[in-house]
């Protein structure tokens, strides 16, 4: 059985896809997940459910979700795995293996690909971090998304996912794929027009491309949407980075490499 949280909320079993119930289950269900092998309170759940303001048989309507989940969770033939949410005071929790969860695949993938930055090699760090990124099929719970759920975890699991890119593009600069990842990083910057990470990455990337002109018009127009939107100038590394750019200095400059 396997389950997928980085787009729409999905449960398959020997490849085939399980029907998850209504809303408030599969709401449930994918909160279970985003805190798997935790104890999660069923306070907890209420709040997260209806906002803090849950309505009289709000907790008869989250024991018919769990045991919903229950059925649901018997359908698994794979012999290696046996999810289970088991009743644990003061709530619930959904025993599981992690690597079942696109999530903490994603996660893991990350871990080894900062490693191999650490340890100095770009073209693994660049492999991993693309494999993970590559589980990502949409927002994360996108289906509950669309029906208002904005549960603060989800924005952190966004910024994950956005921190895990910035690391993969630093792993090709590294790699001298400056030229490959120009479009990538144009769509990005006018996605993320504050996000000074790849702002810089943008410029270093159209710096080694001999666009000099270029990279100084992005850092003009990601200065405007940091003054306009947040009121402050860009942050010391920016301002170095364009600095460097208008000296041409050699230090920013990396021989191609073999890919």
């Amino acid at each position: 059985m396997r389950f997928s949280v980085l787009g729409s909320t999905e449960v398959t079993n020997n490849g085939h896809h399980l029907e998850l119930g209504g809303i408030r289950q599969r709401a449930i269900l994918g909160y279970l997940l985003l805190n798997a092998n935790k104890v999660v309170a069923t306070s907890q759940i209420l709040h997260a459910m209806w906002d803090g303001n849950p309505p009289p048989t709000a907790r008869k309507m989250v024991q018919n979700a769990v045991s919903g989940i229950r059925r649901m969770l018997t359908h698994n033939t794979d012999p290696t795995t046996n999810p289970t949410l088991r009743t644990h005071p003061p709530g619930y929790q959904l025993r599981i293996d992690t690597e079942t969860i696109d999530l903490y695949r994603f996660r893991r993938l990350v871990r080894e690909g900062r490693n191999a930055t650490t340890n100095g090699n770009p073209h693994r760090a660049a492999q991993l971090l693309t494999e993970g990124l590559t589980l990502w099929r949409g927002r994360a719970l996108a289906d509950l998304v669309e029906t208002g759920t904005c549960w603060s975890e989800l924005a952190a699991i966004e910024d994950e996912r956005l921190s895990a890119l910035e690391d993969r593009l630093d792993a090709e600069l590294a790699c001298g794929r400056h030229r490959e990842i120009t479009p990538e990083l144009e769509i990005l910057t006018a996605t993320e027009p504050m996000r000074e990470r790849l702002c810089h990455q943008f410029m270093l990337a159209l710096y080694r491309s001999g666009r000099q002109v270029d990279a100084l018009r992005v850092y003009r127009r990601t200065r405007e949407a940091l003054v306009d939107g947040l009121g402050l100038e860009p942050g010391r590394s920016l301002q170095e980075l364009q600095q460097r750019i208008l000296e041409h200095d050699a230090k920013i400059q990396i021989p191609a490499l073999t890919h």
